[in-house]
């Protein structure tokens, strides 16, 4: 048995032939594929506008930028997620709030978010960044009414989720990133994620004002439209208007993407026979909690809780699966601690992080190696 990792991208021969064709033709960089692979993603994800970018962590700075995050301004956000979704705010002289989770979903409490809202001034708060941990959907419904009571904004980070939705009080299928409930919505394409373009991001919105200004941002604050101009000096004649950045996607990547695009539907389809399989397996193993099968959910992860977190991670080492933990706390980081974040203060993320451990899941795990990994877990914590 080959080492079997907790993610894995799934590379074909058109998916090949797409990247090599760029290569032959005339653009690597600012050429016309870009703007497909946008046009392909906003139809695949229901919402007007798309804007590619360098990676996730790009999407998650030029919508802070966007949505004009101050120094000193206060953005509510999970602990529970990779530190990009509070970074955003913290490049922008922002200060993060975190809100604890709930443990029946893994995502973020509007209970707890509700209690820190009114636990601080009317208008101190500017927005909210919900995560759609592990490809769980949030209800954005939900936050949407919270934020409208309180005037915030909304970034969903649905990094984990293409693909996913839930379903609104109107009975409507809402998929993660439609922009319906959520000002922005951003995407990863990294190489485990169901999209995988390398390096790679997606921001989707439905605001025409915020798309063209992500768009000026995106690229070093420079336009040359006409339109825009507040000079024109000839053709060759641009404007730096705003101070931006070079967060561009390359033809390259978004030649892949669109490849990859084509079989989201098959990925996220064989996602969730994997997710099926390992509930059935580990169903009335007192020694294992899983959260419920979800059709609404994307599956860029499958998480076990044990109570021999390290014991059971080591085991699988040895026996050539490597499984990974998503995430640590980001307010247990050197980093946070730093700013005054106390260990100890969202007492329900900190104990879901002593147990949880990610197990593969990814469309190219074949069912021999999916049934291997299960009978290796089985042995070691029924033994």
């Amino acid at each position: 048995m080959n080492s079997i990792p907790y993610g894995r991208h799934d590379i074909s021969s058109e998916d090949i032939e797409a990247v090599v064709q760029v290569l032959r033709s005339d653009f690597l960089t600012q050429g016309p594929s870009v703007a497909e692979f946008e046009k392909k993603f906003a139809e695949y994800i229901g919402c007007k506008y798309a804007v590619a970018v360098s990676n996730g962590t790009a999407a998650l700075h030029l919508c802070a930028l966007a949505l004009n995050v101050n120094e000193g301004d206060k953005v509510i956000t999970t602990s529970l997620t990779f530190a990009a979704s509070a970074n955003c705010i913290r490049y922008c002289g922002g200060e993060v709030l975190f809100a604890d989770i709930d443990p029946a979903t893994l995502l973020l409490d509007i209970q707890q978010v509700k209690k820190i809202l009114e636990a601080h001034p009317k208008g101190s708060i500017k927005g909210i960044i919900p995560v759609d941990f592990a490809g769980h959907p949030v209800n954005l419904e939900e936050y949407r009414k919270l934020a409208d009571e309180y005037g915030l904004w909304i970034i969903e980070d649905a990094c984990h989720a293409p693909g996913g939705y839930f379903t609104d009080s109107k009975k409507v299928k809402q998929h993660c990133g439609n922009g319906v409930y959520a000002e922005l919505a951003i995407f990863s394409f990294h190489p485990v994620k169901h999209i995988a373009t390398g390096e790679g991001g997606m921001i989707t919105t439905n605001d025409e004002a915020l798309y063209k200004k992500l768009l000026l941002l995106r690229t070093h604050g420079i336009t040359k439209d006409p339109a825009l101009l507040i000079e024109n000096h000839g053709g060759w004649y641009y404007e730096m208007q705003e101070l931006g950045y070079n967060y561009r996607l390359s033809d390259m990547q978004a030649a892949l993407g669109i490849s990859q695009l084509k079989k989201a539907d098959d990925g996220l389809r064989k996602r969730k026979e994997i997710a099926q399989h390992y509930e059935e397996a580990f169903k009335g193993i007192k020694e294992i909690t899983t959260l419920p099968f979800h059709e609404e959910h994307a599956y860029h992860l499958y998480i076990l809780q044990v109570q021999d977190r390290l014991g059971l991670y080591n085991h699988l080492k040895a026996n050539q699966i490597f499984a990974q933990v998503h995430y640590i706390p980001v307010h247990t980081m050197p980093y946070y601690k730093g700013l005054g974040y106390l260990k100890g203060s969202l007492p329900k993320v900190e104990k879901y992080y002593e147990h949880c451990l990610s197990i593969p899941m990814y469309p190219s795990l074949k069912r021999e190696e999916q049934d291997y990994v299960i009978d290796t877990i089985k042995k070691y914590l029924l033994k």
